[in-house]
């Protein structure tokens, strides 16, 4: 009864369209509850290969959903749920009942995860791992393992426009991949506006919008404004690089009031033991 409850349910998800995602949930709770009946949910060395794959099959539609809902701490939950399956060895899955269908695109997307958020050391320890699993050769084949492999060389060349040109299009190996190539872009496009307000006073808008990879000027000026920064007269000005060369001035003048007045001081000196 538990076993024909889970492959109902996985039907139900399969047939969600973008404006019921939200049932997906409580549709999740309920397949997880009928797996625990099933003693499924985590493998154990007397699961049956059928219940194997029928949990491994929810876990993985909850780690797809839950990309598409954008809600990456449930994802990350998924996914190392998901571990304990995919580490099982071949003779554990049968030809009948098949294994996991998606492990290459939720293992991709955890690594394009990774590197949205910077953790560099994550995402080569994930990957060494692969290797050790499945082998180069097979990785080489895997395009959603090889997605976020050239993005993070390109990060690592500073190519950023290789990274602009790999989301674009057929490129995207997947919908759930457009989600974290969306958030990756922005994490760069910050940091190009980080180091873009300590190396000029001003752009032009035109440039700027090149620069940080955005489809208008008009979206540059919604994007100035987001940062705090001014846009006027065809350009963009950073109110912090004004207001440290403006420090730097007053500094100067600073410095150069006091030697003026110690040069005077000593002046006054010389001419009193004269």
């Amino acid at each position: 009864m538990a076993e024909n409850e889970v492959k109902q349910l996985i039907s139900h998800l399969d047939s969600l369209k973008p404006s019921t995602l939200n049932q997906a949930p409580q549709l999740l709770s309920r397949a997880k509850l009928a797996l625990l009946k099933l003693n499924a949910l985590v493998p154990g060395s007397q699961t049956p290969p059928q219940h194997l794959l029928l949990a491994a099959t929810v876990l993985e539609y909850g780690a797809l959903i839950s990309i598409r809902l954008k809600d990456t701490d449930a994802f990350t939950r998924y996914y190392q749920q998901l571990q304990p399956f995919y580490s099982l060895p071949a003779e554990r899955w049968n030809s009948r009942a098949g294994k996991p269908s998606n492990q290459g695109k939720v293992t991709g997307l955890y690594l394009l995860l990774l590197l949205s958020v910077g953790d560099y050391a994550g995402f080569h320890t994930v990957l060494e791992g692969l290797e050790m699993d499945s082998g180069k050769e097979q990785m080489e084949k895997d395009q959603f393992i090889q997605y976020p492999v050239r993005l993070e060389q390109a990060l690592m060349e500073g190519s950023y426009d290789k990274v602009w040109g790999e989301t674009k299009g057929d490129k995207v190996p997947s919908e759930e991949f457009g989600v974290f190539s969306e958030v990756l872009i922005n994490t760069i496009r910050s940091e190009i506006a980080s180091c873009s307000e300590r190396a000029y006073p001003s752009l032009p808008i035109s440039n700027a919008k090149n620069l940080l990879f955005l489809d208008s000027e008009g979206a540059v000026v919604q994007f100035a404004q987001s940062r705090g920064w001014v846009a006027k007269d065809g350009r963009i000005y950073f109110p912090q690089q004004e207001e440290e060369m403006l420090a730097a001035e007053k500094d100067v003048m600073s410095s150069s009031g006091m030697v003026i007045e110690n040069t005077l001081g000593y002046a006054r000196k010389l001419e009193t033991i004269v």
